[in-house]
Protein backbone atom coordinates (compact mmCIF):
# COMPACT_ATOMS: atom_id res chain seq x y z
CA UNK A 1 0.00 0.00 0.00
CA UNK A 2 1.29 3.46 -0.89
CA UNK A 3 2.43 5.78 1.86
CA UNK A 4 0.21 8.80 2.37
CA UNK A 5 1.82 12.00 1.07
CA UNK A 6 1.66 14.74 3.71
CA UNK A 7 3.81 17.45 2.13
CA UNK A 8 4.86 18.60 -1.31
CA UNK A 9 7.10 21.44 -2.43
CA UNK A 10 6.20 23.84 -5.21
CA UNK A 11 9.06 25.71 -6.83
CA UNK A 12 7.87 29.15 -7.84
CA UNK A 13 9.17 32.55 -8.79
CA UNK A 14 8.15 36.19 -8.54
CA UNK A 15 5.45 37.41 -10.93
CA UNK A 16 4.98 33.88 -12.27
CA UNK A 17 1.50 33.58 -13.76
CA UNK A 18 2.03 29.87 -14.45
CA UNK A 19 2.83 29.38 -10.77
CA UNK A 20 -0.49 30.99 -9.86
CA UNK A 21 -2.25 28.63 -12.29
CA UNK A 22 -0.42 25.67 -10.74
CA UNK A 23 -1.49 26.71 -7.24
CA UNK A 24 -5.12 27.01 -8.35
CA UNK A 25 -4.88 23.43 -9.66
CA UNK A 26 -3.19 22.17 -6.49
CA UNK A 27 -5.21 23.88 -3.76
CA UNK A 28 -8.36 21.72 -4.06
CA UNK A 29 -6.23 18.55 -4.06
CA UNK A 30 -4.06 19.51 -1.10
CA UNK A 31 -7.10 20.68 0.85
CA UNK A 32 -8.94 17.42 0.18
CA UNK A 33 -5.95 15.26 1.13
CA UNK A 34 -4.74 17.50 3.98
CA UNK A 35 -1.33 17.99 2.41
CA UNK A 36 1.05 20.79 3.37
CA UNK A 37 2.28 22.83 0.42
CA UNK A 38 5.67 24.47 0.82
CA UNK A 39 6.28 27.18 -1.76
CA UNK A 40 9.93 27.81 -2.56
CA UNK A 41 11.00 30.84 -4.56
CA UNK A 42 13.84 29.70 -6.83
CA UNK A 43 15.22 33.26 -6.82
CA UNK A 44 16.18 32.74 -3.17
CA UNK A 45 18.49 29.81 -3.93
CA UNK A 46 21.18 29.98 -6.61
CA UNK A 47 21.29 26.21 -7.18
CA UNK A 48 17.52 25.93 -7.50
CA UNK A 49 17.43 28.94 -9.82
CA UNK A 50 20.13 27.49 -12.08
CA UNK A 51 18.36 24.14 -12.27
CA UNK A 52 14.68 25.16 -12.35
CA UNK A 53 14.58 28.88 -13.19
CA UNK A 54 13.21 28.28 -16.70
CA UNK A 55 10.99 25.33 -15.72
CA UNK A 56 8.86 26.71 -12.89
CA UNK A 57 6.40 25.81 -11.58
CA UNK A 58 7.73 22.40 -10.53
CA UNK A 59 6.41 20.08 -7.83
CA UNK A 60 9.00 18.18 -5.79
CA UNK A 61 7.97 15.05 -3.92
CA UNK A 62 9.70 13.63 -0.83
CA UNK A 63 11.05 10.65 -2.78
CA UNK A 64 12.97 12.99 -5.12
CA UNK A 65 10.56 12.73 -8.03
CA UNK A 66 9.24 15.88 -9.65
CA UNK A 67 6.57 17.08 -12.06
CA UNK A 68 6.92 20.20 -14.16
CA UNK A 69 4.10 22.36 -15.45
CA UNK A 70 1.72 21.76 -17.14
CA UNK A 71 -0.09 19.29 -14.90
CA UNK A 72 -3.59 18.53 -13.73
CA UNK A 73 -4.81 17.73 -10.25
CA UNK A 74 -5.60 14.20 -11.46
CA UNK A 75 -2.00 13.72 -12.65
CA UNK A 76 -0.63 14.89 -9.31
CA UNK A 77 -3.06 12.67 -7.40
CA UNK A 78 -1.94 9.64 -9.45
CA UNK A 79 1.71 10.46 -8.81
CA UNK A 80 1.05 10.75 -5.10
CA UNK A 81 -0.77 7.42 -5.07
CA UNK A 82 2.20 5.74 -6.76
CA UNK A 83 4.81 6.98 -4.29
CA UNK A 84 6.33 4.28 -2.11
Amino acid sequence: MAKRVTKIKLLTGPNCHLCEQAKSVLYPLITERQIDLEEINVRDNKQLFERYGLQIPVILFADGSEKSWPFTAAQIARLMDQLP
